[in-house]
């Protein structure tokens, strides 16, 4: 466990964090709720907003060929299209019971304050597009369902 702690570690000083992070940390601050579970809450609806963003607004970035990539890695197939990189990780957060945000008494009355936070927070700097308001939303929306 030393081992993999070290290297996500080293992994996310190297690549930086994103959306998720940016949401976490305003979230873990205002709620009593396990930063780790709030991350893998957020995880696949921060994928799947990210790359509908990336398709509409920059169809030619590296990071929807690293979709691509993870895709591949993450379901075995070749084939695999960049959506279902969202969905594997979905799928493992229901395998995983990873309750949603709900769980932790976040409702939709705090959904405004929260995106308001994470837009700011230094974390959403190394997210691979900027996310609009609504976009910002849209991840609350689905990970409280």
């Amino acid at each position: 466990m030393s081992l993999a702690a070290l290297f996500s570690g080293m992994a996310l000083a190297n690549a930086g964090l994103g959306a998720v992070h940016g949401f976490a940390a305003p979230i873990s601050g205002m709620f009593s709720a396990p930063h780790g579970a709030v991350c893998a809450a957020l995880l696949p609806h921060v994928m799947e907003v990210n790359l509908a963003a990336l398709r509409q607004r920059a169809p030619g970035s590296e990071t929807l060929r690293r979709y691509y990539v993870i895709a591949r890695l993450l379901t075995g197939r070749d084939e695999a299209g960049e959506e279902e990189a969202a969905a594997w990780v979905s799928d493992l957060c229901v395998a995983l019971e990873i309750p949603s945000l709900r769980a932790y008494g976040i409702t939709e009355a705090d959904v405004s304050a929260l995106c308001e936070k994470a837009a700011v927070a230094s974390s959403m700097k190394a997210n691979p597009i900027p996310l609009t308001p609504g976009e910002l939303k849209e991840i609350l929306d689905r990970a409280l369902k």
